[in-house]
C-alpha cells in the first residue's frame, strides 16, 4: 500500500513538474528574450522625456570626501592617476583596510537632503543623479549585499540615496543613480584586467596602462566572483529598492567584455524596462552617449544617440577642499546653452564636503544660473537644435576636465554670438551678451533666405516692443533698451 502511495506521489509530482515546464515553454515562446536593440528601442518614450529635460544636477559623494583631495600631506597633483579628489584612494595607492578606516570617520550631520533637492529645483534642474557606489566600492546606500556602506559602516547610520530619493519624490525631480560597475578597489581584484586580457580584450591605451586597477592591494578573490558576489546583487538591490528612476549611470567599463555589459544592461532592463542606461555600461550598449567629462563635442552630427555631457561646479567630482576655481554662472550658461544648441543635454555636478554641505559658491552660481533660467527656460527645454546652433565671433573648444583646469576660461562673449533652438514653429536666439545702447544687432542665420517668413519677434522676460525687420542680409532688430536678466536674453522668433 505504502509503495503504491509513493507510486502515485511520485507521478503526481512529475505531471506538477512537468505543467510547469510547459507553462514555462508556452511563456517563453509567448514572450521570447529581446536582443538589446529591441531593449533599447521600446524605449523612445523615455529618450524623448530625457531630450526634453536638457538640465540636471549630478552629485559625487563618498568617503574620500574626507581627505578632501589631500593623503599625508600630498595634493591629487603629486599623485600618480587624474587630479579628481574621489580617485585619491587610486592616486595615493591607500591599502584597502586603511582607506575604509575613512568610514569610522564619516558622520555628515549638516547633510540635508531637502535643501539639495530644493537647490536642484531652484537652479532649474528636472532630475537628479548621485553615486550610490564609486570606484571606491563603498556604497551611501543601506546594502544587504555588502557591509561596507553608509549605514553599516558609519557613525551616520542613515541612507543619504533613500533621503534624496523621498526629496525628489516631494519636489518632483526625476531620480536616478550612478554605479560603478567594473572599478571597485575595495572588493574587484584587478577590475577583470587579467580576465579581459585573457579573454582576448582590444589593447588600448587605457588597458596598457591599467587605468583605475588597484595594482597594489587587490583583494583575494577573482573579478568573475566580485560580479556574481557584489556587483550584479547590487545593481538589482538598487533598481529593486529605488523603483521609477529615470537614468542608471555606469562608469569606466574598461575591463568588461560584451557579455558584461549585456548583463549589467539586461538587470536594468528586466526590473526598470522604461529607465535609460548610459553608454558607459560599455561595449557600444546604452540608450544614451556621454561625449566625455566637461566636454562638448565638435561634431555632435556624428552622435546618433541622445547625448550627455556631465561637468564640474569646479574642477573636481569629489569634494577638493583647494580647488576654488569656481565656473562663473555666465560661463555655467555657456555650457548649458552650447551643449543644448547641438542637441544634447547637460548634467551638472556637486561635490559635497565630508560635513554634508554643499559648498557655498556652487550654491550661488546654481541659484544664479535659476534666475536667468526663470525667465528664459522656453528656450531650453524641450527644444531641439536647429539647423545652424551658432553664429558669431566666439569659438570655444571645451575638451575635457584637464584643459579646462590647466587652460581656466578667460572667454570674453561678444553681442554677435548667438546660439539657438528650436521648438514647433519658433526659433530661438540665446544671447549672453546684451549691444550697447543703442546698437543695432544683426542675426545672419535669420535671413530671407536661409529661414522662413517672421511673423513676430520678442524677447522672453520683456513686455517691450522690440524693433525688427527679416532682410537679405539677416533679422535686424533694436532691443530699445529691454534687459530680461543681466547674464543675457533669448529672442522667440515666430515663423
Amino acid at each position: 500500500m505504502k509503495q503504491r502511495i509513493k507510486i502515485v506521489l511520485v507521478v503526481l509530482v512529475f505531471g506538477f513538474t512537468s505543467c510547469k515546464q510547459q507553462q514555462a515553454k508556452s511563456k517563453e515562446q509567448e514572450n521570447p528574450e529581446l536582443t538589446y536593440d529591441e531593449m533599447s528601442a521600446s524605449k523612445e518614450k523615455s529618450k524623448e522625456a530625457f531630450n526634453d529635460a536638457k538640465y540636471g544636477m549630478f552629485i559625487h559623494w563618498g568617503l574620500y570626501a574626507i581627505p578632501g583631495g589631500i593623503w599625508k600631506g600630498k595634493k591629487m597633483e603629486e599623485l600618480k592617476g587624474p587630479r579628481v579628489a574621489e580617485w585619491i584612494q587610486f592616486g595615493a595607492e591607500i591599502p584597502r583596510d586603511e582607506y575604509a578606516q575613512l568610514a569610522t570617520q564619516f558622520n555628515p550631520m549638516e547633510f540635508d537632503a531637502d535643501a539639495i533637492v530644493k537647490l536642484a529645483k531652484d537652479a532649474g534642474m528636472k532630475y537628479l543623479v548621485i553615486t550610490s557606489k564609486h570606484h571606491d566600492g563603498f556604497a551611501m546606500y543601506d546594502s544587504n549585499v555588502s557591509k561596507y556602506d553608509i549605514v553599516d559602516a558609519t557613525p551616520y547610520k542613515m541612507d543619504v540615496v533613500k533621503q534624496l530619493y523621498d526629496a525628489c519624490k516631494e519636489y518632483g525631480i526625476d531620480f536616478g543613480l550612478y554605479y560603478s560597475h567594473n572599478i571597485d578597489w575595495m572588493d574587484s581584484n584587478d577590475s577583470g584586467l587579467s580576465e579581459y586580457l585573457a579573454a582576448g580584450g582590444e589593447l588600448h591605451d587605457r588597458v596598457k596602462r591599467k587605468a583605475g586597477v588597484n595594482t597594489w592591494d587587490p583583494s583575494p578573490n577573482t573579478f568573475s566572483e566580485y560580479l556574481d558576489n557584489k556587483a550584479y546583487p547590487q545593481v538589482k538591490e538598487i533598481l529593486t529598492k529605488f523603483p521609477d528612476m529615470t537614468t542608471l549611470w555606469y562608469d569606466y567599463p574598461h575591463y568588461v567584455t560584451p557579455e558584461e555589459s549585456l548583463k549589467f544592461y539586461q538587470i536594468a532592463y528586466d526590473l526598470q524596462p522604461k529607465m535609460l542606461v548610459n553608454s558607459r555600461v560599455g561595449n557600444g550598449l546604452g540608450d544614451f552617449d556621454i561625449p566625455g567629462d566637461n566636454k562638448i563635442p565638435d561634431d555632435h552630427l556624428a552622435i546618433t544617440k541622445p547625448w550627455q555631457t556631465v561637468g564640474t561646479t569646479n574642477n573636481s567630482w569629489g569634494y577638493k577642499s583647494y580647488d576654488h576655481d569656481w565656473k562663473s554662472p555666465k560661463e555655467l550658461l555657456f555650457w548649458l546653452t552650447e551643449i543644448v544648441s547641438k542637441g544634447g543635454n547637460y548634467m551638472l555636478n556637486i561635490g559635497p564636503k565630508a560635513s554634508g554641505e554643499v559648498p557655498q559658491e556652487s550654491i550661488e552660481n546654481l541659484v544664479t544660473v535659476g534666475k536667468w533660467l526663470n525667465v528664459n527656460g522656453e528656450a531650453i527645454y524641450n527644444t531641439r537644435k536647429w539647423t545652424t546652433t551658432h553664429e558669431g565671433p566666439t569659438k570655444l573648444n571645451m575638451n575635457g576636465t584637464h584643459t579646462r583646469a590647466a587652460d581656466g576660461f578667460k572667454v570674453a562673449f561678444t553681442p554677435q554670438d548667438f546660439w539657438f533652438t528650436q521648438k514647433d514653429n519658433k526659433i530661438y536666439a540665446i544671447a549672453l551678451e546684451y549691444p550697447q545702447s543703442g546698437k543695432q544687432l544683426l542675426i545672419e542665420s535669420l535671413s530671407v533666405s536661409k529661414a522662413e517668413e517672421i511673423k513676430s519677434v520678442k524677447m522672453l522676460g520683456s513686455v517691450k516692443e522690440l524693433t525688427w525687420k527679416q532682410t537679405e542680409e539677416g533679422l535686424e532688430l533694436d532691443l530699445n533698451g529691454s534687459v530680461s536678466n543681466p547674464n543675457g536674453y533669448a529672442l522667440e522668433i515666430l515663423f
